[in-house]
Order: C-alpha cells, then structure tokens, then sequence
C-alpha cells in the first residue's frame, strides 16, 4: 500500500498537519483527537517523499510515548524505525556524549539523580556550616532546579537575588554546587538541557552541525515545555524552520514543575509565518462527555478556542453524586463498579481519579473491603507511603520494644545525627549479647566502639521513646499521632522543605491522624492504639487484589493525562479540593485557569461514562469541613447532568439543593448559597454551650465559640482559639468543655 492510500484514513485537518511539512506549524491538538497518527503519519509522509530519516528529530516527553511513536512509524513505512524519536533528556544525553568535550567537560560524565543531587547539596551545606533547618536541601534543590529551567547561571541568579538574603544564599550554594558536579565529572538531570543549550551558545559551529541534522523537528506536548526546553528547540529550527509542535494548551497542568504556557501560546509570535491547525475531531468519548469538557473550558481566556466534537452520538449523562460523607462517596463508587462488573465490563475498564493523594485513602479501604481489586499508580499505596511508614513505626516501636524493624526505621527520623555505622555497632551488640535492638540502645554506653557523643544522641532517642510510650496511655490515637509528628519533630522537618512534595506528605499524615478519628468513632469498646496498629495492618497487608491486570486504576489526574478509561470517577470535586484551596485564597487566575484546565484533563479521560462525585462533610485536617459541590461541576450545562444525592434519585427537573458558592451560569438546582442548605438535626447531641461562650478543647485550650451549625448526626462548631485562631470542630468529638 502506498503512502498515498494510508493517508486517505486520515480526516481533514490531520492530512493538511502531515501535508504541511515545510515552515512552522502549530497543531493544536484537543484530547482523542490522534495527534500521534498524525505525527506518526508524518514522518512516513516524509520519508516517503525522499527525507532521510537521518534528518528528522521527533520529541517526546516519555519514554513510553518515544517507543509507540517509533513502533508506528516503522509499521507505516520501513524507514521509520531509523528516525531519531527520544525524549528531550535523552536526546541531550546523546548529543552530550558527543559535544561536550568540546566545551571543556569529559563526555564520560556520570547523571546524578535527585537523591545524589541532595546529598551533594547537604555535603555543601555542611561545609559551609549552613543550617539545614534554614536551607532544607530540597528547598535549594527546587530553587536551584528552577534557574535551570529558565537558563538561568549562578552568576546571573546571584545578580538578580542581591537584595534578597536569603535567596542570595542559595545562589552562593548553586554555584558551589555547579563547580562541586565539574569537579566530580557530574552532570544533574536539569543539566542535560541546561548544558546542551550552553553547548549550542557557545559553539555556533556544533548548533550548525545539529541543524544541518536535524531538518524536521517535531516536538509532541509543546505545551509542556519549560525554558530551556523552549530554547533548545528554537535554537535546533533556528535554520530550517521546518518545525512541527503538537500540543493543547486546554492539557497545559504542569506549571507547577516548570511548564511555560506561554511558549505554546506565543508560538505565531516566535514565527510570524506559521501555520496553525485545529484538531478538533475527538475519537475517544461520547458527546456528552465532550460537552461538559468544552462547557468546562471555556471559563478559561482563550486566544484560540477549540471544541471537541465526536461522531459518537451515544445517549448518556454525566452523573453528579453528592454523598452524605467521604465513606459513602467511596461506597457508592464502589456500588457503580460492582453494577457495571455484572452487567458485562470488567475491573480495567474503571478509573478512579482525584486531585491529590490523600483522597485514595477512603477509598483504598472501600475497595478492599468490597473485595474489589485495584491499582494505584503515580504513587505508592497510602500505607506503603515513606511517610506513612515512617509515623506507623513510631506507632509499633511505642506499642513494642522488641520490634527492631520498626526501631531501626526511626531510629535517625528525622535526622538526629545518628549514623549508619553507630546503628551497625548497637546491631552488633545485641547480637553478641542476645537482646533486643531496644535493649541493646539502652546499654549503649556499655558499647566500647561507640564515642559518648554518639551514646548521647542514642540515649536521647530511647528516652524521647520512653516519654511517648507513657504518653500513648493518656491520649487517644488521633491526638497521639500528632504528638508523635510534633514531639519527633517529623511535621517540622517537612514543613521547612516547603516543597510540592513535602506538602504532599504532610497532606497524606493529615489523612492518617483522620483515620485514627474514623477508628475511634466507629469503635464501640476497644479504641487502644493496638487494636488501631492491628486495623491498619489487616487493611494494608491485604494486597492480593492488585494482582494481574484486570483491576481498576486509581491515579491523580496528573497521572492520568494520555490515558483513558471506559468509565471515570473523579472523586472530591468539591471547593478547596478541585480546585485546590491554594488556587483559590491565592487570587491568581492563572492557578484556577491550570486547575480548569486539569478539570478538563480529566474529564476527557471518560470514553463512555463519567461520575463526578462529592461529599457533604469529609474529614480533612483531623476536622470535618463541609465544602461546596466544585465550581466546575456547575460549569456544566443542566441538560447533560443527572444529579444524585445519597438514598434519593432525582431528574434533571427536580433536584435537591446543595451547597454551592453561587457560581455564575451554575444550573439552578446548584446555585443556592451555602447557608440555604439544611442539614438534619443532630437527634443525639445536647450542647451546654452556645455562640458566645468560652470553651476549653484538650489540645487548643481556651476559646469563644463563634457558630454552631447541624452536621448530620452532629454539630460543625467554628471556635476562635486563643493560642491557635479559629478551628471548625464536630462537638462530639471534639468533648468541648463550658467554662
């Protein structure tokens, strides 16, 4: 079959992308729409009408999306399989290994990761006697990562920080840290395209080279491209300007890690003679998912606007489930799965997408315990989560001494200067003796080979184990998790790094000590911290289910984007979770544009069916809160919705009222504020107290209760604490005390 005939499966708009092959071209490419067949369809096109393969470069973002690309080309015409398809890092690892000799670097450099990029950082630390409380690594880390990105220097960086103490500091550690990676022939994984451009800018005559190369250039995912990215493949399409970008700035949700929007954006502005496509046709979903999708997306400024169309007419609404809390919601997802199960799909067509990690914890348990199996990806599972791990061994060596697993983890959690070695000598002498690890710890200055100072640190800890083991007899298990976060100074470590990634981990122990709130209310007699560690343990050690590959798949939707499912669920599509509390008390509108712009991520990764659920009250921050249904739920047109609420089925015509925060152009049945909404009157809580009163909590102290309102068989009471401002609390819960 000739090049010809495999073309004429193309629609329009993909043809005229593979046909165009000469000047810029932007493909704004919408979800399902087949940028791949027509990038794959491309370069077959090419080939075929006499480009060397030699002379085409295609950019991924995945190593995954590199070998499909490749396998594709190759099944389309011979050649294809020759063509140069890699991802941006290991496009510049190969051309380094080449060049970079050229700009006075060895070309056998080693590629440190994240974790030998940190402890180069603390060795840095160390020898400048900075205090990394002050400079947590990952902090200098993500700064330093972040000068990269936009190709920035040390020398440049410490120019434009020269008021700025602290990130003068940093940029004083940053070249240090460069010179330290020379020194030890090392390149960072920033620096395989920090390093490339610098090759390129310094030595035109090597840039000449590569574009004489490199004639084609098609970069897939444009939109999630960062600075350096951006300058690489402007530097490589500088000559030819033959240069394709596929992308959709409606996908654009990594600016959190770097991703410049603008670059897609101001693409006619970078070439004032580009081409510019739509690719609009979606093959994926039906079209009423697609309808929510563009209703979704238009709230966003547009230069551009697409809208996703489908020939797939199937009849179908989109279901909106407001549940009376976080476990019910969990629940009724899993009640919809085990209904689809039987009536013909299978485990792998189910998705089960949500905005953050912590949310999979619910449910995680709901699953299990419904015997469903699952998989999580983009993480690990919640009780198999570092941090997770790290507080629970706290738990067991508290519960048992003898438990040297346990011990062993924490014993230098966080850092409390006590060695590898130090560990390896006090394991010596309870073997030697027949003890315990623990015992053996509480003999260590009976230990010869070990320094006093090292028997001090070890002494510290075991009695800082003593003290929360006395502790663990007076509190409940709630509150005792988070004295042992404070005590330990776990919660403290993490809140200094101030990272994406250590606020994900203080989100997940947040869930943690909500779980331990959930035991203690659903334990009629036995609320002990053993009978807790023993619920845990049966919960994560039940992992039979995630075998094999007919599961279903819980992710982020982060994890999600270039995937898709037969059904969806997104669950917390609430106010403060999606879009997140950050994007909404920050006033910036690029942050809930990129939160509308993952909204519609997701929700085009539905082909069939899409479940957008809610709760009224969900335990968040060891409180219950109750936030309203998602803004973006009512982005939706009414028509496409059928909304259900717990025990009740409602049409589209008659549907109860929630909360909602009175969003423009909201359906009327999701437009009422949220003090309109009436919750059940707790028929088993008497207060002696009332809006006025002082109060003490265990752990807040004394405070003025400034509102009570019904929660379900409850009351959510907001008091302004003296020591800690104003905490929203469930009075039987919380046993607050009239003074």
């Amino acid at each position: 079959m000739s090049i010809d005939d495999k073309l004429k499966s193309l629609n329009d708009m993909q043809l005229k992308g593979v046909l165009k092959t000469e000047g810029p071209l932007l493909l704004l490419a919408g979800a399902g729409s087949g940028k791949t067949r027509v990038l794959t369809h491309r370069i077959a096109y090419l080939i075929e009408k006499g480009v060397s393969p030699w002379n085409i470069l295609a950019i991924t973002f995945t190593n995954k999306a590199a070998r499909e690309m490749k396998e594709r080309a190759a099944a389309i015409t011979p050649r294809g399989s020759e063509v140069w398809v890699s991802t941006f890092h290991s496009a510049c690892v190969r051309i380094l290994r080449r060049e970079i000799d050229k700009i006075g670097r060895s070309n056998q450099f080693s590629i440190y990761d994240a974790d030998d990029s940190e402890r180069l950082i603390k060795d840095i630390l160390k020898e400048l006697n900075i205090s990394d409380k002050m400079y947590p690594p990952k902090y200098v880390q993500s700064v330093i990562s972040s000068q990269k990105d936009t190709m920035t220097s040390p020398d440049e960086f410490a120019e434009i920080t020269e008021k700025d103490f602290r990130l003068k500091r940093v940029a004083d550690i940053y070249r240090i840290y460069q010179k330290r990676l020379k020194d030890n022939n090392a390149l960072d994984f920033d620096d395989l395209i920090y390093m490339t451009v610098r090759l390129f800018e310094q030595r035109p005559d090597i840039l000449d080279k590569y574009q004489e190369r490199f004639r084609y250039i098609m970069v897939d995912e444009y939109q999630d491209t960062n600075g350096s990215q951006y300058e690489l493949v402007r530097l490589l399409a500088k000559k030819y300007r033959n240069i394709c970008v596929v992308g959709d700035d409606d996908q654009s949700i990594y600016g959190w890690r770097g991703a410049d929007i603008r670059n897609i954006l101001n693409f006619k502005e970078d070439y004032k003679d580009a081409v510019v496509y739509k690719l609009e046709q979606n093959y994926r979903s039906v079209k009423p998912i697609l309808d929510a999708a563009n209703s979704v997306i238009k709230n966003n400024r547009h230069d551009q606007l697409k809208s996703l169309w489908t020939e797939k007419s199937e009849d179908g609404k989109i279901t909106v489930y407001r549940a009376e809390d976080d476990r019910f919601e969990a629940e009724y997802i899993c009640s919809e799965i085990d209904r689809g199960v039987s009536e013909g799909k299978e485990y792998k067509d189910f998705a089960i997408l949500y905005r953050n990690n912590a949310l999979s914890r619910v449910i995680e348990e709901r699953l299990i315990k419904n015997g469903i199996p699952y998989r999580l990806f983009g993480g690990t599972r919640f009780y198999d989560r570092k941090e997770i791990r790290d507080i629970m061994s706290y738990l067991k060596a508290v519960y048992n001494p003898n438990d040297d697993i346990a011990i062993r983890r924490i014993i230098n959690v966080p850092k409390r200067g006590i060695g590898d070695t130090t560990v390896g000598r006090v394991g010596e002498y309870a073997l030697e003796k027949g003890i315990s690890f623990y015992n053996a710890l509480c003999e260590c200055e009976s230990i010869s080979s070990i320094s006093p100072s090292a028997a001090r640190k070890l002494r510290a800890f075991g009695i800082m184990l003593d003290e929360l083991r006395e502790a663990a007899e007076e509190y409940s298990v709630s509150f005792f998790i988070e004295k042992v976060m404070e005590d330990t100074g776990y919660k403290a470590e993490l809140e200094a790094e101030n990272t994406d990634i250590s606020k994900g981990r203080l989100e997940n122990l947040e869930e943690l000590v909500n779980k331990a709130i959930e035991f203690e209310e659903a334990s009629e007699e036995d609320k002990s911290l053993s009978a807790f560690l023993e619920e845990v343990a049966l919960v994560a050690d039940v992992d039979a289910f995630t075998e094999g590959d007919d599961t279903v798949v819980l992710m982020t939707i982060h994890s999600a984007k270039g995937l898709e499912f037969d059904t969806v669920f997104i669950a917390g599509f609430e106010e403060n979770i999606f879009p997140s509390y950050r994007s909404l008390t920050e006033g910036d509108i690029n942050a809930l544009e990129e939160e509308r712009r993952l909204c519609y991520v997701g929700i085009t990764r539905a082909k069939r069916r899409l479940y957008l659920t809610s709760a009224v009250s969900r335990l968040q921050h060891g409180n219950y809160v109750a936030n309203a249904i998602s803004r973006f739920a009512k982005e939706i047109p009414e028509e496409l919705i059928e909304f259900k609420q717990q025990g009740v089925r409602t049409s589209s015509e008659s549907r109860p009222s929630v909360p909602s925060s009175g969003f423009k152009a909201a359906p009327n049945n999701l437009r009422r504020p949220v003090n309109t909404y009436k919750m059940p009157e707790p028929k088993d809580v008497t207060l002696d107290y009332g809006v006025g009163d002082m109060i003490r909590h265990f752990k807040f102290g004394v405070g003025s209760v400034v509102d009570i309102n019904p929660a379900g068989a409850d009351y959510e009471v907001t008091v302004d604490f003296k020591s800690v401002g104003t905490k929203k609390l469930m009075a039987k819960l919380a046993k607050l005390k009239k003074i």
